[in-house]
């Protein structure tokens, strides 16, 4: 597994790298094809917080947790993507034997604090894959290309716990 190391407005220490390369490579008895991790480390108000990101297979795994140290902190971060990856097993057994493997570009902050733009290709999918990407990487929202019609959709999680599909008009 490729591991790519980003520090907000901190410097990765050395001594974490192999630690988050010991503890990560427990995912590769899950991925058939190269899979991709992003360790992201920051540290707000003098807590230490860790971002796991893992994409293979055209899924993405994400993680993130907040601790006193960065280890703690992936340590947790690695137990929910594995409970993530135990929970829906067998569905992504399904899509990693596609063999698809999808880049997600990040294009860079504008000059206003807090906007940002993130750029994704979109895959077809049907809306109960659309739900679980959704629920893999932890967001209340999905965009997706719908397999059937070639529509862009979103799915989204409705505040009474169901689901829910926004379709365009036609």
């Amino acid at each position: 597994m490729l591991i790519n190391y980003v520090g907000r407005h901190l410097s990765v220490p050395e001594d974490f790298k192999p630690i988050a390369e010991a503890k990560l490579a427990k995912f590769d008895k899950y991925f058939r094809d190269e899979a991709t991790a992003t360790v992201k480390l920051s540290a707000p108000k003098n807590r230490e917080r860790v971002e796991v990101t893992i994409m293979a297979g055209g899924m993405i795994y994400r993680g993130e947790e907040t601790d006193d140290t960065f280890r703690n902190a992936l340590d947790l971060a690695s137990e929910a993507i594995e409970r993530q990856i135990r929970k829906n097993k067998t569905k992504l057994e399904k899509r990693l034997r596609e063999n698809v493997m999808r880049e997600f570009p990040e294009e860079p902050v504008d000059d206003e604090p807090i906007i940002r733009t993130k750029e994704f290709e979109l895959r077809p999918m049907t809306p109960e894959e659309a739900v679980l990407q959704m629920n893999l990487v932890g967001h209340s929202f999905f965009i997706y290309s719908d397999s059937v019609s070639g529509e862009v959709n979103v799915v989204y999680k409705r505040s009474d716990g169901d689901y829910g599909v926004i379709v365009p008009k036609k």
